[in-house]
């Protein structure tokens, strides 16, 4: 349970929601930002996602699975959606969705080219906030899409900021507030402020409309209805009930069909004259594509706003559901009252939930970090099956559909609200990155996120063989085993008391673990592959694609991983086992397997004794082993399979304290992992240390880890070693070399697509599981065991007292320094110094490795929000 002081109105609607008494979760932002260029929606012959449907067809094109739309909300089944459209006057099509380059256009893979930022969020979504930057003069689509394909690997990336449009502030600031008065009762403020030197129009168009799930040819689906009036549009759906939208005064209601313009994009006809693009066509062509009738199935208010010079708007809407036509919704001082009641709700939550001790900046960051956790859930549907076999209202796929991507997952039929990387660049799960968002999310919403992580492990997402499925792109490639870390994770920070979710997740995680044991140990001597395992680039070659010479790939942050996922088992059962016996040979079970692992990194040449470091090894056929020795993130990943065995522990499970004791007796090899004895821990009882590095190995990597000149940056922990700048590691296989140099931010490298480095960078996961694994040795060697830090610096410091400087650094990333700047918007000046956009803040997916600046997805909020557990953690009471 979420310990809080004090009986707050959201901790009331979330008790109400986790018991079901009350859906408070039922509407939210599951609106994606981005629904084209997806896996589910190609039927192509060759998986080209983002050519089969590019952002030209997203206006004109009915989605099959899923719906987007800007600062948007749905209900949870998305049988209709709410969202935002533009339009300065100036633009060819309307602003409906946020733009961006596919995978085969950007310099460095997909990239969204808009400014917005998810603001605030309660964990019921009573209160939200969203905030858009648009500009005045046409939007550079061409310009964009030109300059950044001229543009080299070597170059950064061509942004919307560069072109200039934001000079003299001509743009528009929109932002939406919602405020829940009842789960299906949401009243939205739409606040637009002309922020440049003259009047201009801007055209608003709250738009509603239902999902499209009629078209497709299966049975008892029936078409929906919506009736526009001024000021009003009322849907009316066979499950739903009625859906209206209120606006404040008499705005034109425009109604077309969520239905595919085929004329425009295929030259046949379509199903309706009044398509998906009617309303675009209407107000830019003046085109007769509304209907004259006022009915459809997506319809918008259309306000046409003259505004002076720094003048600021306000719209009041209220968008409700109901069993019967509803009357006028009260968009006055009700409204209002709702408001202002559900905004000091958002800040009394957020007060009591935040640590005390964190600084106000920090809070704002925490406060923001969460925002983007809850505007990135969103719903995902996709009936794997029936995708892989077409639809009966739709021409069939090509065959070759049914060997290629995902065939092997045909069981999974997902139908859920899921916790998303970013809701542009990756509108779609990964389990490691939900793993990850679950850790933070638990510090607001524990309910959601342990059902978050229950779910990928139910039947209908986890393979019949136990692997859980990675994301879209290739269900079958293998993500980091942190799925029981995350679980115990939420178990502690939800009070170590949900037992019954504990169990459950282990259950399902022994079959995800014999998986892992089975496919990923080619030679059966407890080292492991695994592939890129989330880390991309990190290597000299693509670790997921075919060796370039015959042989196994035997890893060291696979093996770590693996060692790290034992240990997580071994605590989850022996967390059980104080409860129901039955777990202790589990406890048992999972403490052999990590010593056998640890012991076999050393045996099988993980280890570099000369250069105190684990590495790849390349075992080849003869048996020759070629250790790939590039001081990456794989080598430190070792770290984090750390646990503590207390007496305590040991004396109420006689059976795991008796087998401990045999190995140490029996099996001196493992000696090494199983550490003697040492008072430790705030109570200062005897406990063992498990770890896959001993006091000198931890020490010695420790000189690497934080030396300025190897990983340690002002900005957290470097994934590639900078000595690599000068040096860059080089392998010659099969007739060729394949190299990996130092980059601290966009990759050079085309492994991947060159949308993601992993040859440089701060990333935030793999750096918060380093602080937490240093934390861990903490509270065994205690201030008995010191660090130089930095590295050559001749100061001494203990492990906790790193940890929380690491921490520091992480935070300050996001935080303004001395100066009011903040690393992560680097040289950009418009984000540093700007009232409208310096306190703003986005969370990058990774890091430039020598100045911090934000790179890669602008909105992957998902992991680098366990910036939030940072602040958490650093800001613990004493």
């Amino acid at each position: 349970m979420l310990e809080v002081r004090g009986d707050l109105s959201e901790r009331v609607r979330l008790d109400q929601a986790d018991s079901g008494e009350q859906p408070w979760r039922a509407w939210g932002p599951y609106l994606a930002e981005r629904a084209w260029g997806t896996v589910r929606e190609d039927y192509s012959e060759h998986g080209t996602a983002w050519d089969y449907f590019p952002h030209d067809h997203a206006r004109s094109r009915a989605y099959r699975w899923n719906e987007d739309g800007m600062g948007g909300l749905c209900d949870d089944r998305q049988t209709f959606a709410f969202a935002l459209a533009l339009w300065n006057g100036e633009d060819p099509i309307l602003k409906e969705r946020m733009f961006g380059l596919g995978g085969n256009h950007g310099n460095h893979g997909e990239d969204a080219k808009d400014y917005w930022w998810y603001q605030d969020s309660t964990p019921t979504h009573s209160w939200m906030r969203w905030r858009y930057h648009y500009p005045q003069a046409a939007f550079p689509y061409d310009q964009l899409v030109r300059v950044n394909g001229q543009r080299s690997r070597e170059e950064g990336e061509y942004e919307l900021v560069d072109t200039g449009i934001f000079d003299q502030d001509r743009f528009w600031a929109v932002t939406v507030d919602y405020a829940k008065a009842s789960p299906t009762d949401v009243c939205i403020a739409i606040t637009v402020s002309n922020r440049g030197p003259d009047p201009a129009v801007l055209h608003l168009l709250p738009t509603l409309w239902f999902r499209n799930t009629w078209a497709w040819g299966l049975p008892n689906r029936q078409a929906p209805a919506m009736t526009g009036t001024p000021g009003r549009l009322d849907g009316r759906h066979r499950s739903l009930g009625h859906i209206t939208l209120d606006g404040q005064g008499a705005p034109v209601a425009l109604m077309c069909d969520n239905e595919t313009n085929s004329q425009r994009l295929w030259g046949l006809p379509g199903r309706s004259p009044y398509p998906k693009d009617g309303i675009n066509d209407h107000l830019i062509h003046r085109s007769p594509t509304v209907n004259p009738a006022g009915t459809g199935t997506k319809g918008a208010l259309h306000y046409r706003l003259w505004m002076g010079a720094g003048e600021t708007r306000t719209i009041r809407l209220r968008l409700t559901q109901s069993d019967r036509p509803a009357p006028a919704a009260d968009l006055g001082d009700g409204w209002a009252e709702v408001m202002r009641a559900r905004r000091a709700e958002a800040d009394e939550f957020f007060d009591d939930v935040l640590p005390d001790a964190a600084t106000a900046a920090e809070k704002d960051v925490a406060r923001q970090a969460v925002a983007g956790l809850m505007w990135g859930k969103q719903f995902y549907h996709f009936d794997v099956k029936q995708w892989l076999h077409g639809d009966p209202g739709n021409a069939p796929p090509p065959p070759g559909r049914r060997y290629g991507r995902n065939n092997a997952w045909w069981h999974m039929n997902s139908f859920d609200v899921i916790s998303m990387p970013d809701s542009w660049e990756y509108p779609w799960y990964a389990a490691w990155d939900l793993a990850f968002h679950c850790v933070s999310i638990a510090r607001v919403d524990p309910g959601f996120a342990k059902s978050q992580l229950l779910l990928l492990l139910r039947e209908w997402y986890m393979h019949p063989n136990g692997q859980i499925p990675a994301y879209e792109w290739s269900f079958s490639d293998v993500n980091p085993p942190v799925h029981a870390w995350a679980a115990l994770q939420v178990f502690q920070i939800d009070g170590g008391r949900d037992f019954g979710f504990l169990s459950r997740v282990m259950h399902k995680l022994l079959l995800n673990f014999t998986w892992w044991v089975n496919r990923k140990d080619v030679g059966g001597n407890n080292v492991f592959e695994g592939g890129f395992l989330g880390l991309d680039n990190v290597g000299p070659f693509d670790r997921s694609a075919a060796l370039p010479v015959a042989g196994v790939l035997e890893q060291s942050d696979g093996t770590g991983w693996m060692a790290m996922y034992a240990l997580n088992m071994l605590d989850m059962s022996i967390l059980l086992a104080l409860h129901d016996r039955a777990y202790e040979d589990m406890a048992t079970k999972f403490f052999e397997h990590f010593t056998y692992i640890a012991e076999a990194a050393y045996r099988q040449g993980l280890w570099d004794e000369e250069d105190s470091f684990f590495y790849d090894v390349l075992r080849l056929p003869d048996g020759h082993k070629v250790p790939l020795k590039a001081r990456s993130i794989v080598g430190l990943l070792p770290l984090a399979a750390t646990t503590r065995l207390t007496s305590e522990t040991l004396n109420r499970l006689p059976e795991i304290n008796a087998r401990v004791r045999w190995m140490l007796h029996h099996q001196g090899e493992f000696g090494d992992v199983i550490s003697a004895r040492r008072l430790g821990g705030a109570d200062r009882r005897q406990q063992r240390l498990l770890s896959m590095v001993g006091q000198d190995q931890l020490l010695r990597i420790l000189a690497r880890l934080l030396d300025p000149e190897e990983f340690l940056s002002p900005y957290g922990l470097r994934t590639l070693s900078r000595a690599h700048l000068e040096k860059p590691f080089t392998v010659s296989l099969g007739g060729s070399d394949f190299t990996v140099g130092y980059e601290p931010a966009e990759s050079t490298s085309g492994l991947f697509g060159g949308n993601s480095n992993w040859r440089g960078p701060v990333w935030m996961p793999v750096n918060y599981l380093l602080v937490q694994a240093l934390r861990e040795f903490a509270e065994f060697y205690g201030d008995d065991l010191q660090a130089e830090y930095p590295t050559g610096s001749q100061h001494k410091a203990g492990l906790s007292e790193i940890a929380d400087d690491l921490s520091r650094r992480l935070i300050g990333l996001f935080v303004p320094d001395e100066s009011g700047r903040r690393p992560i918007y680097g040289a950009t000046e418009l984000f540093q110094s700007h009232p409208d956009w310096k306190d703003l803040v986005a969370f990058p997916e990774y890091f430039n490795g020598d100045n911090g600046a934000g790179l890669g997805a602008w909105h992957q909020t998902g992991w680098t929000a366990l910036v939030v557990d940072l602040i958490f953690n650093l800001r613990r009471p004493s």
